[in-house]
């Protein structure tokens, strides 16, 4: 049995947990919730742990991932986190160990595909999936998140991806009209997933739909299956897990994460969402045998930080 600390640390919440690793599980022994704005750099943040009541010191522990919302540059620093005000270095703290990495925040979400998170995943489309195919990731919140989870020889490999800022592609005069209404509100050179398919787009697609500017979570509470924006909404939604899932041929099947739709299922649940999920005149047989997922589970990004913790263990 080994320690493992393990962190998801995002724009508004950073989250530490320690885990007890024995025959491949993982076991929560303790965690901490902490306003990522409440510190004024990473290690500050870290000290705040530190100075808590959480059960875990620096050296108390065999290895270390924390899961970063941002681009990770050689497993050790992710200079600019965008909704945060500060980046974060591994080299700037001291955790006693030998065995410690920054993982983007969607690796860890492709992490956790292997772990108890997944367990009450709801299935939105039924399959059979390969136990040694490539597994997509994708989620919206704040912005776009994509990974994949690939097999290899002894362990699971992740893929980062900072794929939210590609560009959206948009179909037919009236998607046309949106886009430029996106590029224009949004301040973006294009509109991109982190503009179409977050909340961000939620509240552009409804000022666009209705003229009504709100906060996402107003319109949230708003809609119903049948509203307008909650279809268009959908249809975006359902193209970007198409365009990911021919990406990668997602033989393992595909999971959607992510705080949009655990809070708001309706958006995967109505028909637009499948409807143009298998919407492609080459590989619609295919895109109906891949199984499709809700992983709503708020520990996601902590049990898939740990499990690659646990996997650097084995190195």
């Amino acid at each position: 049995m080994a320690k493992i600390l393990a962190a998801d640390i995002g724009g508004t919440n950073s989250r530490f947990a320690l885990f007890e690793s024995a025959g491949g599980e993982l076991v929560m022994e303790d965690s901490i919730w902490l306003e990522t704005h409440g510190a004024a750099t990473f290690s500050e943040l870290v000290q705040q742990v530190w100075d808590s009541d959480f059960a875990a010191r620096p050296g108390g522990f065999e290895s270390v991932a924390l899961a970063v919302a941002g681009a990770v540059i050689h497993g050790v620093a992710c200079p600019v986190l965008p909704n945060a005000p500060w980046g974060v270095d591994l080299r700037q703290v001291d955790f006693g160990v030998k065995k410690a990495c920054l993982i983007n925040d969607f690796a860890a979400q492709a992490y956790a595909c292997r772990t108890r998170a997944v367990v009450d995943a709801v299935e939105i489309q039924h399959g059979v999936a390969d136990d040694r195919g490539v597994i997509g990731v994708i989620g919206a919140g704040t912005g776009l998140g994509y990974s994949a989870l690939l097999p290899g020889e002894a362990e699971w490999i992740a893929l980062p991806s900072e794929g939210g800022h590609m560009a959206f592609p948009f179909s037919g005069p009236e998607e046309y009209e949106y886009a430029e209404f996106n590029r224009r509100e949004s301040g973006r050179n294009w509109p991109e997933g982190d503009s179409v398919v977050t909340g961000l787009g939620l509240r552009l697609v409804h000022k666009f739909l209705t003229g009504e500017d709100r906060a996402p979570r107003e319109i949230s509470e708003i809609l119903t299956p049948e509203s307008e924006t909650a279809r268009w909404y959908a249809r975006f939604y359902g193209r970007a897990c198409r365009n990911w899932a021919i990406a990668l041929m997602c033989e393992g099947g595909l999971y959607v994460a992510g705080g949009i739709a655990a809070k708001n299922p309706m958006f995967v649940k109505i028909p637009e969402f499948l409807e143009e999920f298998h919407n492609s005149h080459v590989y619609g047989a295919f895109l109906r045998s891949v199984p499709i997922r809700l992983n709503a589970n708020q520990e996601s990004g902590l049990l898939g930080a740990g499990f690659y913790a646990m996997q650097l263990l084995g190195r």
